[in-house]
C-alpha cells in the first residue's frame, strides 16, 4: 500500500453509514465458529471498522490477534482498532485504538501516538461525547441505545431520542452501540448516527449483509 493510501486509511472516514464490528470470541464459541472466521467474513462483507475487544487475552495473544486482523484487512478499506491498548495497536500496525470510558485520558495519550492514528471513545451521555471531542477523539460510541441482554445490569437503554440529541450536539461522529439489529438500524441512522456498532449483528447473524447507504468520499 502506498504511503498516501495508508495515510488516508488511518484517518477517520467521511462516508456514511459506517459499520463497526466489535469482536467477542467467547460469544462465537457457543456457535462453534472461530474469531478468524468471523473476521474474514466481516471484512469481506465490507465493515468499515473492526474493534479487537478481547480483554482477557495476555499481551502476546492480543498482539498476535491484532496482527492477524491487520493482515486480513490489508488491501481493503477496513480499519482495525484495538480496545484499550494503544501500545499493542501501534506495535501491531493497527489503524487506531478505542478507549473505554475508564481508559487512559485521550489528551494524555495523543502526544505519544503516530500521526495519523484514529482514537475513539466510549460515552454514555452528551456531556461525555462533547468532552471526548474537546480532548481529541475522532469519534465516539454511544451506548447502550437499545435493550440488550449483555447490558441488563447497566440500567435502562438510552433510546433513540437521547441518541438524536447527542448526534446533533456532540460535534463529532457518533456511532450507536447496544442492541443494534437489522430491524432498528435505520432508526439509529435516522436519528443522526454516523453508523452502528455491534457484536451479534456482525458475527452471529448468519444472513447479515452490509446494507447499502449514501456514501461520500473519505475526508
Amino acid at each position: 500500500m502506498s504511503t498516501s493510501a495508508e495515510t488516508a486509511k488511518r484517518t477517520f472516514p467521511g462516508k456514511c453509514p459506517l459499520h463497526y464490528y466489535v469482536t467477542d470470541r467467547k460469544q462465537l464459541a457457543f456457535s462453534g465458529r472461530s474469531l478468524p472466521w468471523a473476521l474474514r467474513r466481516a471484512i469481506r462483507w465490507g465493515v468499515d471498522f473492526v474493534q479487537i475487544r478481547e480483554k482477557d487475552l495476555d499481551d502476546r495473544s492480543l498482539y498476535d490477534l491484532s496482527v492477524m486482523a491487520v493482515r486480513l484487512a490489508a488491501g481493503t478499506p477496513c480499519r482495525i482498532l484495538v480496545n484499550g491498548r494503544a501500545d499493542i495497536a501501534v506495535a501491531a500496525g493497527a489503524h487506531g485504538v478505542h478507549l473505554p470510558a475508564a481508559g487512559v485520558p485521550i489528551e494524555r495519550l495523543r502526544p505519544w501516538l503516530p500521526r495519523p492514528f484514529i482514537v475513539g471513545a466510549s460515552v454514555h451521555s452528551l456531556a461525555e461525547a462533547q468532552r471526548a471531542r474537546r480532548k481529541g477523539a475522532d469519534y465516539v460510541l454511544l451506548g447502550h441505545v437499545f435493550p440488550t441482554a449483555s447490558k441488563a445490569g447497566y440500567g435502562l437503554p438510552l433510546g433513540v431520542e437521547v441518541l438524536r440529541r447527542v448526534c446533533h450536539r456532540a460535534g463529532i461522529p457518533v456511532l450507536a452501540l447496544g442492541g443494534i439489529t437489522l430491524q432498528n438500524r435505520d432508526s439509529a441512522l435516522d436519528a443522526g448516527a454516523a453508523g452502528v456498532a455491534a457484536i451479534s449483528l456482525f458475527q452471529s447473524s448468519l444472513d447479515f449483509r452490509v446494507p447499502a447507504g449514501p456514501k461520500s468520499a473519505d475526508r
